[in-house]
């Protein structure tokens, strides 16, 4: 049964889909004019806006920051007016609207400029991947966290290499950068038909994944779990390893954070989730107790050894090491 307010939501939508579908043809004629750009977004979002949606942003999602209240289908109808326009144009004028777009305040402004990076991203890789560092680092909430994943997750399927991008992250003392490590991997699979995703094994992701179990971070925690579920599609029989290893570790030393993702993940496993549930009864998380992960470990490491830049270093060197095994497997 559909509720009052879904209803309200939907009416709202319809009503003002072609101001946005026309407020997306009045911005692909100013791609090359990013500030005037942005004055005709910025007006056009506010005529968009739902107060209503805006005032459940800061629950939803605390730490969004100042919002317009744009709903996501009437963004999605702006957006899909200027795919085409800005793959006729050039990946420069691209990246210039999105490194214009990342200094607004507002969150949809921000989140709006992936588009354009969106199109520079396989051509001008570089750049493109050193504004995605910088909005990773802006980030305080899950929606932009999760958002910003896609491209994150489509910018290592071009190259590889940039496995280290994320590598790194699991390292940060930064949630919304560890966050950003589980939330990649999630979308990877999305971006790949199902008959192809088991070549994505080649990432290593459960190694990955595995360094941030025990983290104590709630929102890290939502993301691994999410990522584990997604993996399955790509590596089930290496993610119910995985999950049967971890749990037994979670039940030797009581560790809630570990138990709290592995049962999160269960759904995608679902022969295996009886067995797992009984081993991981009883087991609870306590918003108090330290981060047992290897990554937080290793960061508290470098810390004590006088700051956290070494761990870039060792994110690459890692990556390193596994391009090596891998070309040495083939």
């Amino acid at each position: 049964m559909t509720s009052e307010v879904s209803q309200r939501a939907r009416a709202f939508v319809a009503e003002r889909l072609p101001e946005a579908r026309g407020l997306g043809q009045a911005l692909a004629e100013l791609i090359d004019e990013p500030d005037e750009f942005v004055a005709v977004a910025r007006a056009g979002f506010e005529r968009l806006s739902d107060e209503e949606y805006a005032a459940e942003q800061e629950r939803v999602a605390p730490g969004s920051g100042l919002v317009f209240g744009v709903r996501w289908p009437l963004i999605q109808a702006v957006s899909g007016q200027l795919r085409g326009p800005l793959e006729e144009g050039t990946s420069s004028s691209a990246l210039w609207l999105a490194q214009r777009l990342a200094t607004e305040p507002e969150r949809e402004l921000r989140l709006f400029g992936l588009e354009p990076l969106k199109r520079a991203l396989p051509d001008d890789p570089e750049r493109s991947w050193q504004l995605l560092r910088r909005l990773a680092r802006g980030a305080g909430d899950w929606v932009t966290v999760d958002t910003l994943a896609e491209l994150y997750s489509l910018g290592i399927l071009y190259e590889p290499v940039r496995w280290a991008e994320i590598e790194q992250l699991a390292y940060s003392d930064n949630r919304w950068e560890r966050r950003l490590v589980g939330s990649s991997i999630a979308r990877m699979p999305f971006h790949l038909p199902r008959h192809s995703r088991s070549e994505l094994r080649r990432l290593d992701a459960l190694t990955l994944i595995k360094s941030l179990l025990g983290d104590n971070d709630e929102q890290v925690q939502k993301a691994l779990g999410w990522a584990l579920r997604e993996w399955a599609q790509v590596d089930p029989a290496g993610v119910a390893d995985l999950l049967r290893a971890e749990a037994a570790t979670a039940r030797t030393t009581s560790d809630g954070h570990r138990a709290w993702v592995l049962r999160d993940a269960l759904p995608a496993l679902p022969s295996l989730a009886p067995e797992l549930r009984e081993r991981l009864a009883g087991i609870r998380r306590h918003a108090d107790n330290p981060s047992t992960s290897a990554a937080a470990q290793t960061a508290a490491a470098f810390i004590g050894a006088g700051g956290l830049h070494g761990t870039s270093d060792r994110a690459v060197s890692m990556q390193g090491d596994r391009q090596r095994a891998a070309e040495r497997a083939r």
